[in-house]
């Protein structure tokens, strides 16, 4: 008896195209011809078979029985967090620059119009769109949500829009694209909605909250709510100036340069003072560090720091001004401060996350329990038994961004802003967005293939068979209260009620919407380079 993993597995194994194995084909010369047919023939299976209204998840089972975005997700939903929805747009387009094949403008705009169908009245979007309606949505943050452990940013419904993990940047960002390609007035209503979301939700300090506008009861879990400050975690600000730069050179607005310099300037203001010149993950309004998530404790953080330090230099390139230069030496000066022992370095990561303010003392993050329920966050001095699904420690090449600090210092800022998108103003947007699908919440996606391979791993339905390498519970109902036997200190999932994804072996086959779009970038590059 063949069990239902073996059982897809073996059918995606039989899909393949006939009479060609990877050792045949991994170094061979694939046509123009072939790699043109192999695009169309995915590209249709996805907008045809797999699109709900225009928009995508991240993982589908191939009897689509059980569909993820971030989390387990309802067949009704598109995600927008990438790689979800607006990646698809982004692809789709730039297939189309590369072909000319209108098929794929086409697509690109299903996808666009699926994000102005479900975007929110302020203008920006949550991490996903129920299609099934309010009940839908609550019924899920009610279940699969609030049941994710380590994913308290959905334990809660906000019912607000949100910058976090470049979503609503990315859709915005896709709107533009798709307005300026051929001026389409049906893309120019929801553009301007979230064009006005952006310059609304910025903050008087120039510096930009995870959720906007704010909600009332928005703690969890006995904290404050951390979603209206000032928050540089996962790029919310730079984001935001990026996609006001694309807004900027493909349209215009006088209302972009005094917001982006606001916005450069949140980043002198809130840099702590010496000796701990670094930075958090948020900011409150009276610019000192927060907590955000009950793992993300009140503290300096080195991979903040070491990111605000590259966005300084890249202000010098776009601005010429020194100022955003001088904060520099005295950030750098602290992470160096801060470099752990070699007995406490691990994997290459020389820095620890989490740097008590005040003591100058690592933070380790751990957690006991199994569940949601039960479970608890703390944050000690002992690094033994670290939580596993945010990193402990951090790898922060100092020496390298000490040498372009040097090198920019050296460069008359004349020189340095002389191809700046900010100061050049209107310009054509580059042909194509995507390089990569880089690595992040979504773990199903499968890269490393060749242009043979590709043409040859194709199935005869059109997707490429993709080991899912994190799936979830289902959801089981609320979790006891009783702890269940069981070591879930380190792991990325509690106990059978936690509803977080976590990595499997031997995962079902399954249709990965980030695996088809590393596959398209492949293809894609292959045919721009001549095959």
């Amino acid at each position: 008896m063949i069990s239902r993993r073996s059982l897809l597995a073996a059918s995606a194994t039989l899909a393949l195209m006939p009479g060609a194995t990877l050792a045949q084909t991994r170094g061979a010369p694939v046509g123009k011809a072939r790699i043109l047919e192999t695009m169309k023939r995915a590209t249709r299976f996805m907008v045809e078979k797999i699109a709900y209204r225009g928009g995508y998840l991240w993982s589908y089972l191939p009897d689509r029985s059980r569909v993820w975005g971030e989390l387990e997700a309802y067949k009704s939903m598109i995600w927008i967090q990438p790689p979800g929805t607006a990646t698809m747009g982004h692809l789709y387009l730039d297939a189309y620059h590369a072909t000319g094949d209108d098929y794929y403008y086409q697509a690109a705009a299903s996808a666009a119009q699926g994000l102005i169908d479900g975007q929110l009245p302020t203008g920006g979007w949550g991490y996903f769109v129920d299609f099934g309606g309010a009940k839908s949505v609550r019924r899920w943050f009610d279940t699969i949500g609030k049941n994710a452990w380590r994913l308290e940013e959905f334990q809660h419904y906000y019912g607000n829009a949100t910058f976090d993990d470049q979503g609503t940047g990315e859709a915005i960002r896709l709107l533009t694209r798709i307005y300026v390609e051929k001026r389409e007035q049906r893309f120019k209503a929801g553009l301007d909605k979230a064009i006005d979301f952006i310059f609304a939700s910025q903050l008087d300090n120039g510096g930009w909250p995870q959720r906007w506008p704010a909600v009332k009861d928005g703690g969890l879990h006995g904290n404050p709510d951390y979603t209206g400050y000032i928050t540089f975690n996962d790029g919310v600000i730079h984001d935001n100036i990026e996609l006001l730069l694309t807004y900027h050179q493909a349209i215009g607005d006088p209302r972009i340069v005094p917001a982006i310099r606001r916005a450069m300037d949140i980043y002198l203001a809130t840099q702590q003072p010496a000796p701990q010149a670094g930075w958090g993950l948020q900011h409150s309004l009276d610019l000192k560090p927060a907590g955000a998530r009950t793992y993300e404790p009140k503290a300096l953080v080195t991979h903040a720091t070491a990111a605000n330090i590259e966005q300084l230099m890249h202000f010098y390139r776009l601005t010429g001004e020194a100022k955003y230069l001088a904060p520099i030496p005295a950030a750098l000066d602290w992470l160096e401060s801060v470099r752990l022992p070699a007995a406490l370095q691990v994997g290459g990561r020389q820095f620890p996350t989490f740097v008590e303010i005040g003591t100058n003392k690592p933070l380790w993050v751990h957690r006991r329990g199994s569940n949601v329920v039960n479970g608890a966050y703390y944050v000690d001095h002992d690094p033994a038994n670290t939580i596993g699904h945010y990193n402990a420690r951090r790898s922060i090449d100092t020496a390298r961004l000490r040498r372009e600090y040097e090198r920019l210092r050296a460069m008359p800022g004349a020189l340095a802003a002389k191809d700046s998108p900010l100061l050049k103003g209107r310009q054509a947007l580059p042909a194509y967005t995507l390089a990569a699908v880089e690595p992040g919440s979504d773990k199903n996606t499968a890269g490393g293939k060749t242009p043979a391979e590709l043409v040859a791993t194709l199935n005869n339905e059109g997707w490429w068979p993709t080991q899912l390498s994190a799936m979830s519970h289902p959801y089981a109902g609320p979790g006891p209260k009783t702890v269940t036997p069981g070591d879930f200190r380190s792991t990325d999932v509690g106990d059978r009620f936690d509803t977080s994804p976590f990595n499997v072996k031997n995962g079902p086959i399954g249709i990965s919407t980030g695996t088809y779009i590393d596959h398209m970038i492949t293809l894609l590059n292959a045919l721009r380079s001549g095959g």
